[in-house]
């Protein structure tokens, strides 16, 4: 159900990473973003594998949260893989027309569908442990060198983070209307495709009423409270490096350096 879709939700809680400083969790997203697509081998991505497990392990969050996550992607996870597996060299190990599968397809398949998964568990467990107001501050101080090119950083910032944070509630009203549409007869799941892509059409309508509603109230509320943006304007709390930061970043070059040398011994060994 669309209900039950995580992405997006933080999730209070006391653990390593909740307590972890929010720019430096965007920084190893980016280095885990960076390793997941680096590892060209079962090795490096098995410690990538390992190392996501840990910082999961580490998030304090139930592990039902990730499912609901990768339940989003679970359909183009599918396809992405079946799809690879006919993309591979050598000699085939089943062929029906011109479709072929090789090991190396299988092998190329493989890789694919852990690395999206993986995508998306570190994706999801920084939203997770790291609420709107801590991901706003943290993405404009990274983009803060960015205003000497006269790049308008709080307004960016301010974008993506209230578009994260309405995807659960868009998610939930589209629950909601598909709900009231079924209550007042309307059939979403029979007939082919073409009929059921019809059928969204008194879905997607009052969606966008509601969004654009939303939208509006958001920005009279913020008008309201005379928010003017980022210029001048002081900070509650404070960001600076803590201890388990430390920690945050050697296990993160620790990850890097296992992921290097097995992309370079076990390369030079083949």
């Amino acid at each position: 159900m669309i209900r039950d879709v995580a992405l997006g939700q933080y999730m209070p809680g006391k653990g390593i990473v909740h307590k972890a400083d929010p720019r430096l969790k965007i920084l190893v997203l980016i280095a885990f973003i960076v390793l997941i697509f680096c590892s060209f081998n079962f090795a490096a991505l098995g410690v990538v594998t390992a190392a996501v497990a840990v910082v999961i392990a580490l998030s304090d969050i139930p592990l039902k949260y990730y499912f609901k996550s990768l339940k989003v992607i679970i359909f183009i996870v599918v396809i992405t893989s079946v799809i690879n597996m006919f993309y591979g060299t050598g000699e085939p190990i089943f062929r029906f027309w011109i479709l072929k599968i090789t090991m190396s397809g299988i092998y190329r398949a493989i890789f694919v569908t852990v690395r999206i998964i993986l995508l998306i568990l570190v994706s999801s467990c920084l939203t997770f442990t790291t609420s709107p107001t801590d991901l706003t501050d943290a993405i404009e101080r990274l983009m803060k060198p960015l205003k000497f090119f006269h790049v308008k950083v709080h307004e960016i910032a301010m974008m993506m983070t209230i578009a994260l944070r309405f995807v659960p509630t868009l998610l939930e009203e589209t629950d909601k209307i598909m709900s009231a549409q079924k209550a007042r007869g309307a059939d979403m799941e029979s007939g082919g495709l073409i009929k059921k892509v019809r059928a969204l059409t008194p879905i997607l309508i009052p969606l966008f009423v509601s969004a654009f509603r939303r939208a509006y109230e958001l920005a009279m509320a913020m008008e309201c409270r005379c928010y003017q943006g980022g210029d001048g304007r002081t900070r509650m709390k404070s960001l600076h490096l803590q201890k388990h930061d430390f920690f945050c970043i050697l296990f993160t070059a620790a990850i890097l350096a296992g992921v290097v040398l097995c992309d370079v011994f076990i390369a030079a060994a083949i």
